[in-house]
């Protein structure tokens, strides 16, 4: 008899703090609820709050704890880890009348099946993640923990995991002094080091390694990307399963991976913009963003996201679909401002407006009237995207000639790869090209021609 997986179940906790509405509250859970599905777990339900603050202690206040309890099987009491001292009297009374039995709250017929995860919207503190946990006896994830997680699995090139697993370092490193297993003294190491100082070191020594590692490969990215300046250069900037791999693919004919699910890729691709054009135009995808971003995986992922810096057009791509593609719009663009990229000309393109109806077609049109519409899965559509881009790159292009030496025409193919060729004569000194270029990349092959 064939058995079933076991499918790991979670409630998911919201708390709606003040100046978040409704609909902005929902959407966030069920994004959170996404992000839950992607790491293999059944989402059991959900359980909010409205909020001043996030309860110091257990992010929640004592009712909906205690109902959270009653789903999770858990006592709903966050009580105390160490053990009070007994005097001899008290340990021969419990010894001759039994202890006093623990106190259970048995959840309602009809509540839902027990959880084996709770998992909260918001980055929480260790010890309100412990404090949880006692009272819940379910293990405790955050959002950050979530998002670490799905990056860690998702992470295909050395570049991603080394970056992965810094911000993991990162995230788990304060959780150690949460830990009851740094109690206790590790034997074979100095003198009064416990096991808590010899994980914390273990965990600087790895850090210090990955930085190491990712400084090397940093300097290939930015000896490929120096190599590239002065070509023509389009980044895809786009809020998580928008649709950047379905768009990417549709421009460039690339088989990146497309999956309905959130960040199903990490790294960061560059090819080039199919049919090809002269100058050839690359075309590169960042990380998908989201909201509450950590900051850990942002620094961490800086390097990927420096393709947005270099670029000469940002195409910021939100799911027209979505209600709440406005706040997606918001969180890439506070994302590109902290690396600096918020300077870089883009254009807004609402992408699947095949999902949306007239009516807020229309709303969309009338909101965002320079807004590029269009559906990745439409030849027509990205047919009229890349006309688009070149017409943007025409525009800052200049005319020149340039005279390619007799001893220098090994260089020629430079010429036609960098610049577009509109006719050739020769003289005395040699091959003598009128070209249309980008300004830099004239300049360049005049230095190289020189």
């Amino acid at each position: 008899m064939e058995t079933k997986p076991l499918v790991l179940r979670a409630i998911l906790v919201g708390i709606q703090l003040p100046g978040v509405d409704d609909v902005t509250h929902a959407a966030s859970i069920e994004e959170l609820g996404r992000l839950v599905t992607t790491l293999g777990y059944e989402v059991g339900g959900t359980l909010s709050q409205k909020r001043d603050a996030l309860d110091s202690a257990t992010v929640l206040g004592k009712g909906r704890l205690h109902e959270l309890a009653a789903i999770t099987g858990g006592t709903g009491m966050v009580g105390t880890m160490a053990t009070a001292p007994k005097s001899k009297a008290r340990e021969r009374f419990e010894e001759g009348k039994g202890k006093p039995a623990s106190v259970q709250i048995e959840p309602e017929p009809d509540a839902l099946p027990r959880a084996d995860f709770v998992v909260v919207d918001h980055e929480i503190s260790p010890s309100q993640a412990r404090n949880l946990e006692r009272a819940t006896g379910a293990e405790v994830l955050d959002r950050t923990g979530v998002i670490v997680e799905i990056f860690h699995r998702h992470a295909r090139s050395r570049e991603a995991r080394l970056q992965v697993e810094m911000a993991r370092l990162q995230y788990v490193f304060p959780r150690l002094r949460e830990s009851s297993a740094g109690i206790g003294r590790q034997r074979g190491v100095g003198a009064g080091e416990s096991d808590i100082d010899l994980d914390r070191r273990k965990i600087r020594d790895r850090r210090a390694e990955l930085k190491g590692q990712l400084d090397e490969i940093q300097r290939g990215d930015d000896q490929r990307r120096s190599a590239r300046r002065d070509q023509l250069r389009v980044a895809l900037v786009v809020y998580t399963n928008a649709g950047k791999s379905s768009l990417m693919r549709a421009l460039t004919g690339s088989e990146v991976l497309v999956a309905d699910q959130l960040f199903a890729t990490l790294d960061t691709t560059v090819r080039v913009m199919r049919p090809e054009t002269t100058p050839r135009v690359l075309v590169s995808d960042t990380v998908g963003f989201i909201k509450k971003l950590p900051h850990d995986l942002v620094a961490s992922f800086r390097s990927t996201l420096a393709e947005a810096l270099d670029a000469s057009l940002l195409l910021f791509v939100v799911d027209a679909s979505d209600p709440t593609y406005e706040a997606q719009l918001e969180v890439t663009r506070s994302v590109l401002g902290e690396i600096g990229a918020d300077v870089v000309s883009s254009r807004l393109l609402l992408n699947k407006i095949d999902r949306v109806g007239e009516v807020d077609r229309a709303a969309l049109l009338a909101k965002h009237p320079e807004a590029i519409f269009l559906s990745a899965k439409s030849a027509e559509d990205v047919a009229a995207l890349r006309e688009t881009i070149v017409a943007f790159f025409e525009s800052a292009m200049v005319e020149e000639q340039l005279t390619l030496p007799y001893a220098k025409q090994g260089f020629l193919g430079d010429v036609y790869e960098n610049a577009r060729v509109l006719s050739e004569d020769f003289d005395a000194t040699g091959r003598v090209l009128n070209v249309r270029g980008l300004p830099g990349g004239i300049a360049r092959l005049r230095k190289l021609l020189a």
